[in-house]
Formats: structure tokens, C-alpha cells, sequence
């Protein structure tokens, strides 16, 4: 066995693949020499091939077959020893023999006379040895011949030209890669009769195959073998150390199926590095200059970059080609390319990269391919960078490769010298920070304040760093200086005024608090030809106007400025999120079927190249109308996706959009817990004072109501009803405040409270969600007219309202209706409500209109205690079964009557028909097993 470096031991497998043809040749060669025929085998063949396994295996069984070895390795480091390999070589004679100390009087001759060596001392030397084949056949075996010093060559040179008549057989293993000199000696040799080259070739693919079933307990998955041939090229040492790798991989793991594909581990780093090693200095420097360089190395680029002569990069290229390291001139696996990187030291990769950078710059390689050196490599203060760099930042992307742009921004950064290049560079890079990593936003945004409100921005550049100042919930910093430049008595250009007003209105649309005047003038939104550009300020101003509007007076004027934004801007960092606040404006003037339209087709155009920030805002307002709509189950999911994809830190104040949204999906799905789980993990504080904030207090305050916590939901409930006022954004669209704390006064029994709430927004806003409202005035309400604003109610939502409101309304009609005396129309409106809310998610309400989370007209399962049912529950009916787990817990028949929308003589009905199935004979016998756990809580919330 061999140890390459750091005593990295190799395989040695029971039995050598593929080298059949090569051990019968040379055991025929043996043969020869047994008979009194020398022979002379040179065994070459790629680094790491197998040779010296080769030559072990064949002095193994010679020396089984009685012959006399003299072995020993050549070794670079003794070059310079004359006759050092020599002397190991005769360290195997025989000891106390005459030929030995002959022989070793001869070697300490030619050290030091070195002018006679070759002429009178070897010949001696050679006559001297060759008495040992007198009696038995001599093998004298060289491993890495190649290595060896010059005068121990010469004198294996002179033995082989003597050997023809002899019983010796030498046998001599050598790189297919030597210097010219050793090529023409060895060339010389070969021509003689008597010798014979064996070369060694890498491994077939079914070689490797006979490998991999050799080395694993277990089958190997389909395509293993392949799929190491192709990485290896079939070098054994390579294959070996991935088998290692896999095997250290699977050591004390369960394997249920095939083996499957082996990681890159410390066997193969070794063995890449072994090799590079023993094929020399210029291999490994070749091979790091063409993992730096990539699919752009060639020989002429890597020679200026190396400093080598085109011909020595070609060669050793082929040479690594040969050893099954390189492929068509490149890496044939990536990750040996890895291997080499890893191992270079910063300052030298640093300097590579450098270099191929320039190199590329100068042969006009494009601006991607030189930055993507730059980045790896530290600034050199030169004027070309900044450029390169920027340009590659922006291809990067328009490739959808934002993690690159950010790179190549963070050097350009770092390389500028003018200072206001600088900081176009540094808005730049928050653009793309806010696209990517949100969280990262904030420590640089704080180096452009300062910038800000000295005038250093442009307009444009302005509106949407206050716009970052604001999702990172920073509105004491973004009105300080807006207030700065406001005052300011140099920045009064139409554009720089303009910049600030749509900045202040962006601020106080969300933030209302900051407000400190009314919003100015807007610009034209007309809809042109012309192409786009330097137009986020028109984006955010247009767009905070829509949401104004449609939660003001003129709701359609919101529609249609939220509705030319949709159509004028396209996704971009200036207005991705005046295109969210647009669809949200919809949403408040009740046009969600028409954000939706214009929401899904936002989220094709937004891959996952544009950054995970725009499309987490996307998700979260196409959750919201979800919301609007009355699915909850899509509504929660949209919501879930937006905050997976962004952690909440990374919201910032827009947190409160999906998190609001889920809250309130759970809620009215019944899954409290989960609910809590996102209150609980939420930190409040001013930033409730904003429009998300505002949507979160709602969210949480259904919660507190489907909680019982009825009076901390009227706290929520009427804290938003004064931010509203305050604000003067009293609108229901936004936050139904009044309707909500109508839900909580009716808990509490407050039916003139809640009333007088619904007549309230009735009165204020008699046009602005109607269904809704009018849902609250029949809840809270009684006699004819509560039927008829519910009826009208239904008709209202059913055209195109929220089907959670819509479900709501049809189960209070049927309790109307139930307390009216019309049971049977009473029921046909809550069956309708219950499968409506089942349609839209809502679990809770489909417990309250009906028990057992079942389908009204079902059988349900009687839950039992003990081991048995009850005798004869399985021949109840469901509406038998519900009518005995209420009468279980002992609700008398008119409370059965009024839960289940029926009259007291179908309860009686029932009981007469529950007795004789369950065998009992009054309503205290009816078993207790029809009230365990489960059975509990459908009748309580009946």
C-alpha cells in the first residue's frame, strides 16, 4: 500500500479491476527470465493509476514463486543524492554475502569518482549483481522511476542493457508525464528486444462498477458507477476516495435501499490534492488559475495570468487530462475545482482574481464576468471598477440573481471616490437589501440619513429611501427629514418639491399620525406612450392619493387612480410597493374582484429572481382580499406563504398586513391556539398606530370576542374607532370598527348599545359596506324589521360580498325567522348558512349553527366513554343523535326545539324514537356515554 499526503491511507482492493491483460504479460515476462531470458518491463500509466498497487501485487507472488526481490521507490526529494536510490535498492542483498559488500564498495567508488562512474564502475557493478541470478531468478522492482537521481538511472539503465541472457527480470514503474531527457532515455531502452512498455489505463465504467460492488455492504443505487466514471474519469485513486467518502457517509446509518451518491468528502480533497502534488509545481498552479477562471480559462488568458509559456499550459493541461482531473480544458468536477480553491490562501486568491479581472477587463470580456472576480478579491482604489461593477450589478438583476447585485454594489461601495457616486451606489444597494433581506435594510439606511436630508439624493432616489425609512418603521426618522428638506431653502426645484410631497404623503397615508397638512396638488396620471422613467414619485404619490380617496368620499376616484397605477407602472424597486398600496386601494373602495384580477397577474410577473420582499408584499395583500372575499382558507394560506417566505423581522411596520390577515383567518376557522401563538409572538407599540397597525388591533380584537374576552375586544374595537376619527379616515372599509364593538356589545348583552352602533354607521356612511352593516341592524334588532335588513342584508353580500358576512347573515335570517314561528324557514336558512361558512372555512360558525362539525343533514358518530356504544346508537339518525346529546345534557324540548330550528312536537317525535332504539324509558335513563367530551362541546355550542 501507498500513503500520499498527510499519511492518507488508499484502498487496496482483494482483487485488482481491469488490470488482467498488463499481470499476465508480466507474468510471462517472469516466465522468460526464469528460463535464462532477461527481461525489462516499464510500467506507465496516468498519476494515481494503480501502478504501484500493480507492482506490489506482482513482487508479492514473485517472491511466493522463489524469486529474490530488490525493491525500492524513487523519491523527488533525494534527486540530488547521487546514487541514493541505489543504495536502498542494494540494501535488500543478502546480508553477509561477498556480492553484497562488492557491491556496496562499488557504490561508495562511484560517489566519489564520479568521471569514471559510468565507464568502468557500473559495468563491475552490473557483473556483480548478476551472479545473484545464478542460482534463482533476480526481480528488481523501481517504483516512480521517474524520480529517481540521476546517476541511480543511469546505472538501472546500464543493469537493463546487461539483463538479455540473465535470469533478472526488472520491472520499472514511470509517469506517462516526464522531462525530455528521461523521454529519450526511456525511449532509448524501449527499443531493445527485450523490453516491453505495459501501459495502465484509467477505469471503465464497468470497471468502476467491479469497484463500487466491491466496497459496498449494501446495492448501489441505479447509475452510481456512471456517475463516478464521469466525475473521476476513471482514475482509481479518485473512484477509491469517493467510495471512502460514501462509506464514511453511510458508517451507522440505516440503509433501507440502494447506496446512493457520495459527498465530496476528506478522501476526495486528499486525493485531488495528492494528485495535483505528483504531477508538480506547474499543475497545481494551473489548476488554480483555471478553477479561479472558470469557463473562461483558455490557454493564451491562463498563461498571462500564471506567467507560464503557452506550450507548458498546454501541456500540463493535457497531462491533467490524462490523469482524469481535466475535461475538454476545464475541471471535470466542480467540486475538485472547490478542493483546489480551498486550499490557495486569501491574499494569493485575492490576488488571482484581481489579475483575471483586469485580464478580462482588457480582453473585453463582459461586465458580469469581470465583477465576479472583483467581488472575490479587495478594493485596488482603480476608477474602471466602480462602472464594471455597477453595470454587473444591474444584469445581475435582470437575471434574477439579486444575492450578485448585492456583492458587486457592496465593492463598488467600497471602491468609489467620488463621493456622489457613492451615494448612488449606497441607494442602489438599499434598493436591492430591500428586495433580498430586509433586515439587513436598517443599519445602512442609517448611513443615508445624513445623505438625505443634506440635499445629496436625487428626487426620485428621495421617495423611495423614505418609503424603506417607513416599512422599516423608522417614521420619527422619515419625518424629521422631510421636515429638514421642507424647510430647506435650496431644495425648491418642481422636482425636488414634488420628491417631498409624495414622500409626506406616502408617510402619513401610512402613518396618519405624521400627517401635518393637507396633501398638495396631484400631478397628471394620465396614461401615456412614452416610456417610463424617474417616476417613483409619481408612483408612491398616486398610489397613497388612491387609498385617500377610496377611503374618503370618492371611492371610484380611488378606483381609477389605483387602477392607472396598475396599468402605468410595471414591478421595480420604485414601485413595488405604491403597486401594493394600489391594490389595496381597491380593496377599501370594494372592488376586490377587480384587485384580484390585478394581484394574481402582479404574482406571475414576480418571480422568485426579482427578491423574496416583493413577492412576501404580494402574498400578503392577495391574502387580505382573500379576507375581503370570505375565504378564509385561502386567505391563510396566502398569508402563511408571505410571512415563510420574509421572517418577521423583515416586515418591519408592514408586519401587520399578514399578520393581521392570519390571525383573523384562524379566528374564524377555529384555531385559536394558532391565533395566540402570532398575538403572543408580536411586539406592540406605536407602530399600532398606523394603517397595519390598525388592521392588526381589528384582528385581534375577533379574536378576544371568539375567545369570550369580550371587554378587551371592545378596548380594540373602540381604540381603532378614535385613531379613525383622529385621523379623519372614518371609513368601515379600512376598519369596521363599529360593526366589531356591535358584535361584542350583543356578548354582553347589550342589545340597545349594539343597535345604536349599527344605526350609527348606517347614518354616517349609508352607502359603505351595506351588507355588512345591515347584518349588525338585524343581529342587534328585532321583530319585522330585523327580517328585513337581513334579507336585505343576504341579497346584498350574495352579490358579490364577503361570504363569511354572508353566512353570518343567512344564520341570524333563520333565527329570525325561527323566532317568528316559520321553523321550517328558519331552518332552510341555516342549513344554507352552514354550508356557506363550510365552503368559506369558517369552523367556528359552522359549530354554532350546528353541532358535531357535521353537515346538518348527516348522521354523526355518538361518542362513547367506555369500550361499547350504547345499544342501538348506530340505528340513530343524525338528527336523533343530535336531538339526544342535547337532551343528554338535559335541555328541555323547546330549548332542543329553538337550537336545532325545529317545533317541540318533531323534538317529542324524536325522543319517543330515541327511547325505543336505546331501549330506555325516560330522558334521565338516556346513557351518559352521549356526553362525554366531544358530545360536550357540540352542545354547548349549539
Amino acid at each position: 500500500m501507498r500513503r500520499g499526503n498527510g499519511g492518507r491511507k488508499l484502498l487496496v482492493t482483494t482483487r485488482l479491476v481491469e488490470r488482467e491483460m498488463e499481470m499476465a504479460a508480466l507474468g510471462e515476462m517472469h516466465k522468460a527470465a526464469d528460463e535464462g531470458r532477461g527481461r525489462v518491463a516499464v510500467i506507465t500509466g496516468s498519476v494515481a493509476s494503480g501502478k504501484t498497487e500493480f507492482l506490489t501485487r506482482f513482487t508479492h507472488r514473485a517472491v511466493t514463486d522463489g524469486a529474490l526481490l530488490l525493491d525500492a521507490t524513487g523519491a523527488g526529494a533525494e534527486r540530488g543524492w547521487a546514487l541514493g536510490l541505489a543504495r536502498r535498492l542494494f540494501a535488500g542483498l543478502p546480508q553477509s554475502s561477498a556480492v553484497r559488500d562488492e557491491v556496496t564498495r562499488l557504490v561508495e567508488e562511484a560517489v566519489t569518482d564520479a568521471a569514471g562512474v559510468t565507464e568502468r564502475i557500473f559495468p563491475r557493478l552490473a557483473d556483480t549483481l548478476l551472479q545473484l541470478a545464478e542460482d534463482r531468478t533476480l526481480v528488481l522492482a523501481v517504483d516512480d522511476v521517474h524520480l529517481v537521481d540521476d546517476l541511480s538511472l543511469q546505472l538501472l539503465l546500464s543493469l537493463a542493457y546487461r539483463v538479455r541472457s540473465a535470469r533478472v527480470l526488472m520491472v520499472l514503474t514511470s509517469s506517462s508525464q516526464l522531462p525530455q531527457y528521461q523521454t529519450a532515455l526511456l525511449g532509448e531502452l524501449l527499443s531493445q528486444p527485450h523490453c516491453r512498455r505495459l501501459r495502465l489505463q484509467r477505469l471503465t465504467e464497468n470497471a468502476v462498477g467491479e469497484l463500487v460492488a466491491q466496497h459496498l455492504e449494501g446495492p448501489p443505487a441505479d447509475g452510481l458507477a456512471a456517475e463516478l466514471h464521469a466525475a473521476t474519469g476513471g482514475n482509481p485513486l479518485l473512484v477509491r476516495s469517493l467510495l471512502e467518502d460514501l462509506k464514511d457517509q453511510t458508517a451507522g446509518a440505516e440503509q433501507d435501499g440502494a447506496v446512493g451518491t457520495p459527498n465530496r468528502g476528506e478522501s476526495y480533497v486528499g486525493a485531488v490534492l495528492d494528485i495535483l502534488h505528483r504531477c508538480g509545481p506547474g499543475a497545481l498552479a494551473l489548476a488554480r488559475g483555471t478553477a479561479v477562471l472558470g469557463d473562461a480559462a483558455t490557454a493564451p488568458l491562463l498563461s498571462r495570468l500564471l506567467g507560464l509559456p503557452v506550450r507548458v499550459v498546454e501541456a500540463v493541461t493535457r497531462g491533467l487530462a490524462h490523469n482524469g482531473l481535466f475535461r475538454r480544458e476545464r475541471f471535470r468536477d466542480e467540486a475538485a475545482a472547490r478542493a483546489v480553491l480551498d486550499t490557495v490562501p486569501e491574499t494569493v486568491l485575492a490576488g488571482l482574481h484581481h489579475r483575471a479581472a483586469v485580464l478580462l477587463r482588457q480582453d473585453g470580456a463582459p461586465a458580469s464576468e469581470v465583477a465576479r472576480h472583483l467581488v472575490r478579491t479587495t478594493p485596488h482604489g482603480e476608477v474602471w471598477t466602480v462602472p464594471v461593477l455597477r453595470e454587473a450589478a444591474e444584469y445581475a438583476l435582470m437575471e434574477g440573481d439579486p444575492a450578485t447585485a448585492r456583492d458587486c454594489l457592496t465593492m463598488a461601495q467600497g471602491c468609489c471616490t467620488d463621493e456622489q457616486e457613492r451615494i448612488a451606489v449606497r441607494v442602489r444597494l438599499a434598493n436591492v437589501l430591500w428586495r433580498t433581506n430586509p433586515s439587513a435594510l436598517g443599519e445602512h439606511l442609517s448611513t443615508l440619513v445624513p445623505d438625505m436630508a443634506q440635499e445629496r439624493l436625487a428626487p426620485d432616489e428621495l421617495t423611495v429611501c423614505v418609503g424603506y425609512l417607513i416599512w422599516a418603521g423608522q417614521f420619527d426618522e422619515a419625518d424629521t427629514v422631510l421636515g429638514a428638506l421642507e424647510r430647506s431653502a435650496t431644495w425648491t426645484g418642481p422636482a425636488q418639491r414634488e420628491a417631498v410631497g409624495a414622500a409626506r404623503q406616502w408617510l402619513a397615508t401610512v402613518s396618519p399620525g405624521h400627517r401635518t397638512s393637507v396633501p398638495g396638488p396631484l400631478p397628471d396620471a394620465a396614461v401615456t406612450s412614452e416610456p417610463l422613467a424617474d417616476t417613483a414619485c409619481v408612483a408612491h404619490r398616486h398610489a397613497a392619493s388612491a387609498v385617500i380617496e377610496s377611503l374618503g368620499d370618492a371611492p371610484k376616484r380611488g378606483i381609477s387612480l389605483a387602477t392607472r397605477v396598475l396599468q402605468r407602472f410595471r414591478l421595480g424597486d420604485g414601485s413595488v410597493w405604491p403597486l401594493a398600496l394600489a391594490l389595496l386601494a381597491l380593496v377599501y373602495a370594494g372592488s376586490t374582484g377587480l384587485a384580484l384580477t390585478w394581484c394574481e397577474r402582479l404574482l406571475v410577473e414576480c418571480d422568485e429572481g426579482h427578491g423574496v420582499t416583493w413577492q412576501a408584499l404580494l402574498l400578503a395583500v392577495r391574502g387580505e382580499i382573500a379576507m375581503r372575499q370570505g375565504d378564509l382558507i385561502k386567505a391563510a394560506d396566502q398569508a402563511e406563504s408571505a410571512l415563510a417566505l420574509l421572517p418577521r423581522q423583515a416586515w418591519g411596520s408592514a408586519a401587520y398586513f399578514p399578520l393581521s390577515t392570519l390571525v383573523l383567518a384562524y379566528t374564524e376557522m377555529g384555531r385559536y391556539d394558532d391565533a395566540m401563538e402570532l398575538l403572543h409572538h408580536t411586539t406592540p407599540g406605536s407602530r399600532l398606530d398606523t394603517v397595519p397597525g390598525l388592521h392588526f388591533r381589528r384582528a385581534r380584537g375577533r379574536w378576544y370576542l371568539a375567545t369570550g374576552r369580550f371587554h378587551a375586544a371592545l378596548g380594540d374595537f373602540i381604540t381603532c374607532g378614535e385613531l379613525m376619527r383622529r385621523w379623519q379616515v372614518d371609513a368601515p372599509e379600512l376598519v369596521p370598527w363599529r360593526i366589531d364593538a356591535a358584535d361584542a356589545w350583543l356578548a354582553v348583552s347589550e342589545p340597545k348599545k349594539a343597535l345604536a352602533l349599527a344605526e350609527e354607521q348606517r347614518t354616517l356612511t349609508p352607502d359603505r359596506e351595506r351588507g355588512m352593516v345591515l347584518r349588525a341592524l338585524g343581529t342587534a334588532g328585532a321583530g319585522r324589521e330585523r327580517l328585513e335588513a337581513l334579507e336585505e342584508a343576504v341579497d346584498i353580500l350574495r352579490s358579490g360580498g364577503n361570504r363569511v358576512q354572508l353566512a353570518m347573515a343567512l344564520g341570524e335570517l333563520g333565527r329570525g325567522y325561527r323566532a317568528a314561528g316559520d321553523v321550517h324557514r328558519g331552518r332552510m336558512f341555516a342549513h344554507k348558512a352552514w354550508h356557506t361558512a363550510k365552503l368559506s372555512g369558517a369552523e367556528l360558525l359552522c359549530q354554532r349553527l350546528f353541532p358535531g362539525d357535521t353537515a346538518p343533514d348527516s348522521r354523526i358518530e355518538i361518542s362513547v366513554q367506555g369500550a361499547d356504544a350504547p345499544p342501538g346508537a348506530e340505528a340513530l339518525t343524525g338528527a336523533e343523535a343530535r336531538v339526544a346529546v342535547l337532551a343528554a345534557h338535559g335541555h328541555t324540548n323547546r330549548e332542543i326545539a329553538a337550537k336545532l330550528y325545529v317545533t317541540v312536537s318533531t323534538v317529542e317525535q324524536h325522543l319517543t324514537r330515541i327511547y325505543r332504539k336505546l331501549q330506555v324509558r325516560r330522558r334521565r335513563d338516556l346513557p351518559k356515554t352521549l356526553s362525554s367530551a366531544e358530545s360536550v362541546g357540540c352542545a354547548h355550542d349549539l
